[in-house]
């Protein structure tokens, strides 16, 4: 295994068995200690991921790993918010999981804990690692979903994952935590130099939307954006300047039919009504393409655009974050990349979808 890794999931291009079998290896190379954090974990009737998952849990407390969890819980200690709606597709693991492992639920009724990334061994050198990015523990996310899994081999970066997970563990809110700043890491790779930080919200939620719009008006080369949605102000209001300048290799997927309902909810909220020419503007240059989505609340599956990472140059941002103004708010993650080689698979990956996806509709008329 490399320092760094990346592992691109398409909608039909995969069975659930690589992201599990990919999850497995991580798990069995604990020595210590795993943090695991998630927002949604449900499967499908077949085979049994999650007994498989169960099970490698158990040998590595079996071998002295301590093992924890803090999940999404969307009914809080209060009773479930009216407002609340959870994506639920199958049994959930999540009630499996806090009874084999020590877990914490982490009040989502509000704003979500929407992270879903493991730390494996923070403190061992040799094994230090996370895991981290946009796909939830799902058959859908695994086998319907366009999604990004990062894996990186590196004590700092562990050690930042660590803080914010004993914050969530501590809190049992999203509130506040994630409130430092991470140190940029330095990792030497058969790609050449790489470096790699970590910013976490709602602590760094508003820097969090800053960098990401940093980075684009910083790009000279490329720009490639995988959002569900894009609703955060510096990151739309950049992104509508630099396509309308039209100088720009850039290319922007979207999910279609989220899209829509944002826009929508903009035209009845006077408050956000000004967002809409912006987001107009964006899809009027032709370099939006949009995957009209199964809309949520209508099927037992779904197909989501669900992969969350924007390449700029050579930088890559990649996590759980959904360049959204809501997500400010919530427990998310990204990590910040910066690799020539890396950028370039990140890349690539965008270049398909958006080949997928081009003339879809973007969710306005």
């Amino acid at each position: 295994m490399s320092a760094v890794e990346v592992l691109f999931l398409h909608d039909g291009g995969q069975s659930a068995d690589v992201f599990v079998s990919k999850l497995l290896l991580f798990i069995q190379g604990a020595q210590k200690s795993l943090d695991i954090a998630l927002y949604d974990a449900h499967f499908s009737a077949g085979p049994d991921h999650a007994g498989t998952i169960l099970d490698a849990l158990n040998e590595a407390e079996a071998r002295g790993v301590l093992v924890r969890c803090v999940y999404n819980d969307d009914d809080g200690p209060e009773g479930p918010h009216p407002f609340t709606v959870e994506p639920r597709t199958g049994p959930s693991f999540l009630a499996r999981l806090a009874k084999t492992v020590p877990a914490v639920g982490v009040d989502g009724r509000y704003d979500l804990m929407h992270h879903k990334y493991v730390v494996r061994d923070n403190a061992q050198r040799t094994s230090a690692s996370v895991w981290t990015g946009s796909a939830n523990w799902t058959t859908d996310a695994f086998t319907r979903m366009e999604n990004v899994v990062v894996t990186v081999d590196d004590v700092g970066l562990a050690t930042a994952y660590t803080r914010d997970f004993e914050d969530l563990w501590r809190r049992r809110k999203p509130d506040d935590t994630g409130s430092f700043d991470d140190d940029m890491s330095r990792i030497r790779t058969t790609d050449g130099p790489l470096t790699v930080r970590a910013v976490f919200s709602p602590g760094r939620g508003r820097a969090m939307s800053q960098l990401i719009a940093t980075r684009l008006g910083e790009a000279t080369e490329r720009i490639r954006v995988c959002s569900p949605v894009i609703t955060s102000t510096p990151i739309l209001g950049t992104l509508a300047e630099i396509i309308s300048d039209g100088n720009m290799d850039a290319k922007v997927t979207v999910d279609g039919t989220q899209m829509a309902g944002v826009i929508a909810q903009w035209q009845r909220d006077g408050r956000a009504a000004w967002k809409v020419p912006l987001y107009k503007e964006m899809v009027r240059s032709g370099k939006v393409a949009a995957k009209q989505s199964i809309p949520w609340g209508t099927a037992d599956s779904y197909d989501f655009m669900h992969a969350k990472i924007v390449v700029c140059d050579d930088v890559v941002i990649t996590g759980s974050f959904n360049c959204s103004h809501s997500g400010e708010r919530n427990a998310e993650n990204v990590v910040e990349i910066r690799n020539a080689a890396f950028a370039d698979k990140c890349a690539a990956f965008c270049d398909e979808v958006y080949a997928r996806y081009i003339g879809g509709n973007p969710g306005v008329n």
